[in-house]
């Protein structure tokens, strides 16, 4: 059962990349890339385990659009790329055998944010850039419950919470903070077929911002649904498909977004994945790769998501 731990290994990137949320076109979500490995399933063996991740996104709008911009005031396009981080603690409550068992987890998240616009005030125009790297908003689940239905069927129940920890600094076009609280009640399934080598996970969620203090600016209320199909073989190596459906409940508020009127955005992404499970004497790893193509995109930034995973368990 060791191997059903590595579901929190993708977790770590429900960390949306930096800047600010759909007040600069990027949320706490990224299109697909909160589609998580045995999201459902919290594995029974206690103790605290660690993982890794990577997520690398690079996406533009297009010049012809007003998008809000951190700072305030609003820019024509905007180009932007992500890198991210992050390394996460997993500790699984020690309860006696049952139908539910519980965790809980950390993740501190360090990211490279450059930011590229065309910013207008007025009648005025002129391009500006910016970039940082440092430390991102730190998030954490007080309490995740797994229930598990049988052997092949599970469903998990949590609430993420992200703190505007991160290098923020007030009229700076890239920051490595939201500059704003989020919260994320979500749901997770796994199923296992084929004698467990084939799998199915979802991951729904909603995301609730707090109002960006600095800007006046308040996101609206963001949803997401992630999936994944993955089939392993006895080689270690497994492949599979990945994609992701966001969509903005409410408009966003506050003057500029007003102006805009209400900036309510949505994408859909779709890519491939790959596995590599290694096992060795007392310990293993796997590793995960995937890529989406991000679709039918509004008032979001449209790219190409992709995300390397590594967790190890010793």
């Amino acid at each position: 059962m060791k191997r059903v731990a590595l579901w929190a290994a993708l977790l770590v990137v429900l960390v949306a990349l930096p800047l600010h949320a759909t007040e600069t076109g990027v949320g706490r979500s990224i299109t697909g890339l909160q589609a998580t490995s045995y999201s459902g399933l919290i594995p029974p063996t206690p103790g605290l385990t660690w993982q890794y991740g990577y997520a690398y996104y690079d996406g533009s709008i297009s010049a012809s659009r007003q998008v809000p911009i951190a700072g305030g005031g609003t820019s024509l396009g905007l180009k932007a790329e992500f890198q991210l981080a992050t390394i996460t603690g997993l500790y699984i409550w020690n309860t006696k055998p049952s139908s539910w068992n519980f965790a809980s987890m950390m993740t501190l998240p360090f990211a490279y944010v450059d930011a590229n616009v065309n910013a207008r005030i007025g009648p005025f125009s002129a391009s500006r850039s910016s970039h940082v790297l440092g430390p991102y908003d730190m998030f954490f689940a007080p309490v995740i419950a797994s229930h598990h239905f049988s052997q092949t069927q599970h469903v998990s129940f949590s609430l993420y919470v992200y703190a505007p920890t991160g290098d923020y600094k007030d009229g700076r076009l890239a920051n490595a903070s939201l500059n704003m609280w989020t919260f994320s009640p979500t749901v997770g399934y796994t199923g296992l077929f084929d004698k467990g080598s084939l799998e199915w996970s979802a991951t729904t969620a909603v995301d609730f911002y707090t109002r960006d203090k600095a800007t006046n600016y308040q996101n609206g209320a963001v949803y997401r649904l992630d999936t994944l199909l993955v089939k392993r073989f006895p080689t270690g190596w497994g492949i599979g498909a990945v994609g992701g459906w966001i969509y903005q409940l409410e408009n966003d508020t506050g003057p500029t977004a007003d102006l805009l009127g209400g900036f309510k955005g949505h994408s859909i992404g779709v890519g491939p994945m790959v596995n590599y499970l290694k096992k060795w004497q007392g310990g293993q790893a796997e590793f995960s790769l995937r890529w989406l193509h991000e679709f039918d995109v509004t008032n979001r930034l449209k790219g190409n998501p992709a995300m390397l995973s590594a967790t190890i368990s010793l």
